[in-house]
């Protein structure tokens, strides 16, 4: 009996104890992400861009919360939402609490898919045939059908009133002492509701610098932003993986980037134009998929830099 099950029960073992450690720890150890991206124009000052994504709150998440009202002491220069805030219709008061300190700073959001709709109940290893089938969100699958809206324009008249530029297939500009930060932004290309006809022509002059922003980095919206020449694309979406395999990386990234880069700052080349890119892992999970593995939540700080 030991020669024939002893390997099975110990791989089970093992599982159930990644399992619980995915649940119960990792999930909640919350990171923040540093990085330096030379951008800005030789002579201007640095600038210290604090960006959230993907925090799919449910009530009584206290200790994200609380975390993410600490990030205020960074102090950054503006701030960048980018999306998937909800996983909860009950939500949004618990979020504005979260985000209420950040709120006090310049900062600008996109909406994402859960921002709009209640995620489902669904089987994980659906993610993985989808990603061979290249089927992602509404770009190949059926639309979804009996969803549950979520209250999206509660945060969005907050996030408004608190003087944070919507950027949903949108533009809009931010001024900080005498620096003017011109941003283009995408609604969720994973939902199929980004329209950059409407925002196309590049970045704008008279601005310091342009930045283009979007949830879900799918690569028509990042061969659109990089051919049209924005210096740093801003995304979220792909939960770096979420489960992933520790010394090889993510298996899937639930939208057509490759998980090469499925978090972090790469780059993105389109048109003959080479464009920074910076994925968040995000803070946050589907509230049906509690766990994470090797993938630990996080909140990034750019300081973005004078170009070589």
């Amino acid at each position: 009996m030991r020669a024939r099950y002893g390997v099975p029960l110990s791989l089970t073992a093992v599982g159930a104890a990644g399992l619980a450690y995915a649940a119960a720890f990792e999930v909640r150890s919350f990171r923040l992400r540093r990085v330096t991206v030379p951008v800005l124009p030789r002579g201007m000052r640095p600038l210290r861009v604090l960006q959230v994504s993907d925090i799919h709150m449910v009530r009584g998440q206290r200790k994200k919360r609380h975390w993410l009202q600490s990030l205020a002491g960074l102090r950054p220069d503006f701030v960048i939402n980018t999306g998937d805030n909800l996983s909860d219709p009950e939500g949004v008061p618990e979020t504005l609490d979260a985000l209420g300190p950040l709120m006090e700073f310049p900062g600008a959001y996109v909406f994402g898919s859960n921002d709009y709709y209640g995620p489902r109940l669904r089987n994980p290893a659906r993610y993985l045939t989808e990603r061979f089938k290249g089927q992602h969100g509404l770009n190949g699958n059926a639309p979804a059908v009996h969803a549950v809206h979520n209250p999206w324009e509660d945060l969005r008249d907050a996030f408004d009133a608190a003087g944070w530029i919507g950027l949903s297939n949108s533009r809009g500009r931010l001024k900080l002492e005498g620096t003017e930060i011109a941003l283009t932004g995408l609604d969720d290309p994973h939902i199929k509701r980004d329209r950059y006809a409407e925002v196309a022509g590049g970045p704008e002059s008279g601005a310091d610098l342009s930045l283009a922003v979007v949830h879900a980095p799918y690569l028509r919206s990042l061969d659109a932003f990089a051919t049209d020449g924005y210096p740093l694309i801003l995304a979220g979406h792909t939960h770096g993986g979420q489960l992933c395999i520790p010394f090889y990386g993510a298996l899937v990234t639930n939208c057509d980037i490759d998980p090469e880069r499925v978090k972090g700052l790469s780059t993105h080349t389109a048109g003959g134009h080479t464009s920074f890119l910076h994925v968040s892992a995000g803070c946050g999970t589907n509230r049906y998929t509690p766990v994470r593995f090797a993938c630990p939540p996080e909140a990034t700080l750019l300081t973005l830099t004078a170009r070589d």
